[in-house]
């Protein structure tokens, strides 16, 4: 059982960073200088991988907890759509999870900012207004566990309620005080402070997920659509609990070491990057394949938007093709989309299924050679030397 111990400087501390973690954060830097290049020029494709970008972030933090919604669904939630089933509570989740996300990407240009308690507890009732006995915005009222969803076992006991007041404060004096740390690093000690001190009865995990982005978006070292590690994240959620549980060691202990947590971090803030970068290469590639395609069938500028989503996986809908010219400055009317995409059809781009609001397309087989053309050359990104100094 936790022992409750005197509250003062108990929250974890960043560990001494050596020269492996060093060379780590140097080719994560090298990184980010690409994708700052690689993003700085008005691309339509580049604009259109920042969207799903985002939507698989959510998708990815909300997984980790048990919703899952579609990337279209996710997309249909940033965009203020409709999505398949709105009064899910994974759809809800997802919601809650945008609108806290939404005012995140406004504390990173807001000059006045300060981290707070109530900063936290704000993004908490945004994020779970929807579930009342999360207690949405207010700390928990007594103990919590963490347990196996597996074996039903308890494998970590937080902090008692009492004192997670004073620890949540602790945690934002940190993040206040502490500049000389590599923004990553801090950004991974407000996620593995948080959620060990798991201040709330429920949303504990994307609270501290929401927290690190927070964290980089602040520094202003990328968008968070683009320095999120929420995607890698979902699609590594076994080790994600595994490293968080050597961590944590069973119990709130913040002596122990931090570092396995910050390598996983650093980790996936080196395989995101490397895969934004990929995604955005092939993105050019497949947008000029498309344009190719769309300028033989005769077809309307505009409509590459909707061959490029499905080109990639998506399912194209008759509201979210509208939504995604009109975050690109054209309105087309209902009709206007319906021909659009019937066009599409006839031109042997797109395949049509479902009908009236089911109604939905995919790629046809140009489309899905695009796709395979341009992916053929992936070869899995290569870690074996993070954590080297010799193997930068």
């Amino acid at each position: 059982m936790y022992q409750r111990e005197e509250v003062a400087t108990v929250v974890y501390q960043v560990p001494e960073l050596g020269e492996e973690e060093q060379a780590t954060l140097r080719a994560i830097e090298r990184l980010r200088k690409q994708l700052r290049y690689s993003t700085a020029e008005p691309r339509r494709w580049v604009g259109t991988m920042r969207r799903v970008l985002a939507a698989r972030a959510i998708q990815g933090s909300n997984s980790i907890e048990g919703y899952h919604v579609s990337v279209e669904d996710a997309i249909a939630v940033i965009e203020g759509e409709e999505v398949a089933d709105p009064r899910s509570i994974d759809a809800r989740a997802v919601s809650g999870y945008q609108r806290a996300m939404t005012y995140v990407s406004t504390l990173a240009q807001d000059d006045h900012f300060e981290y707070s308690a109530a900063l936290l507890r704000g993004l908490h009732f945004m994020m779970t207004e929807y579930a009342l006995d999360a207690w949405p915005g207010r700390w928990r009222p007594g103990p919590i566990w963490v347990r196996n969803d597996v074996t039903g076992e308890a494998v970590y006991e937080a902090p008692e309620a009492e004192d997670v007041p004073e620890l949540v404060a602790q945690l934002v004096t940190s993040l206040e005080a502490d500049t000389a740390t590599p923004v990553v690093v801090r950004a991974a000690m407000a996620h593995l402070n948080l959620v060990m001190i798991h201040p709330f009865r429920d949303g504990n995990g994307r609270m501290s997920r929401c927290l690190q982005t927070l964290v980089l978006a602040r520094e202003k070292i990328l968008t968070p659509e683009l320095s999120s590690i929420e995607e890698y994240l979902g699609r590594n959620t076994s080790r994600y609990y595994t490293v968080l549980a050597e961590v944590g060691r069973g119990s709130w202990s913040p002596s122990g070491d931090a570092r396995p947590w910050v390598r996983f971090c650093l980790e996936a803030h080196y395989v995101q990057a490397e895969s934004v970068l990929r995604r955005i290469r092939e993105s050019g590639q497949m947008w000029t394949e498309i344009e190719t395609l769309r300028e033989a069938k005769g077809l309307p500028e505009r409509v590459t938007a909707a061959l490029f989503d499905a080109t990639i996986g998506l399912q194209v809908r008759n509201s979210g093709y509208r939504a995604l010219l009109r975050g690109w400055g054209e309105e087309i009317s209902n009709q206007v989309a319906t021909t659009d995409l019937r066009a599409m059809v006839n031109a042997g781009l797109l395949r049509a299924h479902g009908r009236n609001r089911g109604a939905y397309y995919d790629a046809d087989e140009p489309l899905r050679l695009v796709r395979a053309s341009t992916r053929k050359a992936r070869t899995p990104i290569d870690t074996s030397t993070l954590f080297d100094p010799e193997g930068e």
